[in-house]
């Protein structure tokens, strides 16, 4: 209690207290705590010197954040569509809300057409075999009216903000060089008809009352062996952008962003070719990667040699693994989370939202067998995976809009800091180390103190 006059008058004020309190959502590895809120808050006091510092300064600041999410693939949609009516509104309320223990997913990949994830191959505008349809005249979203759309209007209805990423897996077959839903190339003489294909498919959505914010060029462009799949090497890229994509977009009026690449950092000398070339480059937001080869820290390289580009984490495959009994959350979170955030990721998307007990469906000849979902769904029963835990410890907290402030880097606590859009702070912190650690939060020359155990993962909100 402390006390001040006031018009004469000596009056009682209660104190405030100086030092903020840290709230805490924790996931252990022995799932003794699985994305649950603390009870006890951390609170900052005089710095003591005892644990080693994370020091969090929102001075230094970095990349906006556009969301975090998953892949709604054909065969998510599939089997949340599926749920009674008050399951799937239970399911989707934890999954895109923000209150109370939901986890707030604030962005989503579509497939352009259908991914390995579908229950069949298909495209937007097929045509029998030795028949071309240059104009798109038959174009039509298809399987997709049946799952993704009605689904994404759930949806939107909780979250009509939430940004929406399209990826095609592939052209129409009759675009190819080698007439299969697998590998070959886009024909030259159809460059232009794809590049129509990709309006008519913003557009066609659009009118489904669904705002599709950015487009990738093309799925794993390396990777001609998934069912579907194109190759597109750099050179081809960049022809396709400056010279049909991007023009096109422009006389058509799209706002819809363009993003490249959109495959491995283990090869970033592919979207750094294609924004080496000026006219491309003019119509480009950024490039997207995978981690499935590669070193996160790659990244960094590609914002350095176009520092005016965005950055995207666009997939990654995260399974539980063999050991039910544990949850090996500290990988993702320190190789996703706050690896790609690290290096200038403006958003981290897992693959993929949802599959059933056997990891279906997915395409013959080239699907993903072992894709696990987020969530595991049968008919109405759920199970959570870690891929979801993970997510759950960014997209709750870390809002779109957020800005990524500077924090030191410590072995075996790999880290990531955020200032929010209501000036609220999160740091997010695993323990990759093999036995507990207790560290300190240091800010504005305060210390909070705690500790993880090995292989957890913490959030921290202040």
């Amino acid at each position: 209690m402390k006390f001040r006059f006031l018009a004469g008058v000596l009056i009682a004020v209660a104190c405030q207290s100086t030092y903020a309190q840290v709230n805490v959502w924790l996931t252990n590895a022995d799932k003794s705590a699985l994305f649950a809120h603390q009870k006890q808050l951390l609170q900052f006091k005089k710095a003591d010197g005892k644990y080693p510092d994370i020091t969090v300064d929102e001075t230094v600041t970095y990349q906006t954040i556009d969301g975090f999410g998953f892949a709604l693939t054909g065969g998510s949609a599939q089997h949340i569509i599926r749920m009674s009516a008050p399951a799937r509104a239970a399911l989707l309320k934890e999954l895109f809300a923000t209150n109370g223990n939901n986890i707030g997913v604030s962005y989503l990949r579509l497939s352009i057409g259908a991914s390995d994830l579908n229950d069949h191959v298909f495209s937007y505008d097929d045509m029998p075999v030795g028949q071309t349809d240059v104009k798109l005249e038959k174009f039509d979203l298809g399987p997709d009216k049946q799952d993704v759309i009605p689904l994404m209007r759930e949806i939107l209805a909780l979250n009509p903000k939430i940004k929406i990423l399209g990826s095609p897996w592939s052209a129409p077959v009759w675009m190819k060089t080698n007439g299969d839903t697998r590998g070959g190339s886009l024909k030259p003489e159809y460059y232009q008809a794809y590049a129509d294909y990709f309006v008519k498919y913003i557009k066609a959505m659009k009118a489904n009352g669904i705002t599709i914010d950015a487009i990738t060029v093309q799925n794993e462009p390396l990777h001609p062996g998934n069912n579907p799949s194109l190759y597109m090497d750099a050179p081809e890229q960049t022809l396709f952008v400056k010279n049909n994509l991007g023009p096109t977009f422009k006389a058509a009026g799209i706002k819809t962003k363009i993003i490249i690449y959109d495959h491995n950092a283990d090869r970033p000398d592919y979207p750094i070719m294609v924004l080496n070339d000026p006219e491309a480059k003019k119509y480009i937001d950024g490039s997207a990667f995978h981690l499935y080869r590669g070193e996160i820290e790659t990244l960094t390289k590609v914002h350095e040699a176009h520092p005016d580009k965005n950055l995207y984490f666009t997939e990654q495959m995260v399974i539980d693994g063999k050991d039910t009994s544990q949850f090996k959350i500290a990988n993702p979170v320190s190789r996703l989370f706050i690896g790609a955030t690290r290096n200038w990721c403006r958003n981290v998307l897992e693959w993929n939202l949802a599959a059933d007990p056997q990891n279906q469906p997915y395409t013959d000849r080239g699907g993903c067998p072992m894709c696990e979902g987020a969530v595991t769904v049968a008919k109405d029963d759920i199970k959570r995976s870690v891929a979801y835990y993970a997510m759950a410890h960014a997209s709750k907290f870390v809002r779109p809009g957020s800005v990524r402030i500077a924090t030191n880097t410590l072995d075996d606590l790999p880290n990531v800091a955020f200032k929010l859009p209501d000036g609220k702070n999160v740091l997010i912190v695993t323990n990759t180390g093999t036995s507990a650690q207790s560290f300190n939060i240091f800010y504005k020359g305060k210390t909070a103190t705690t500790e993880l155990k090995a292989g957890s993962a913490a959030t921290y909100i202040w």
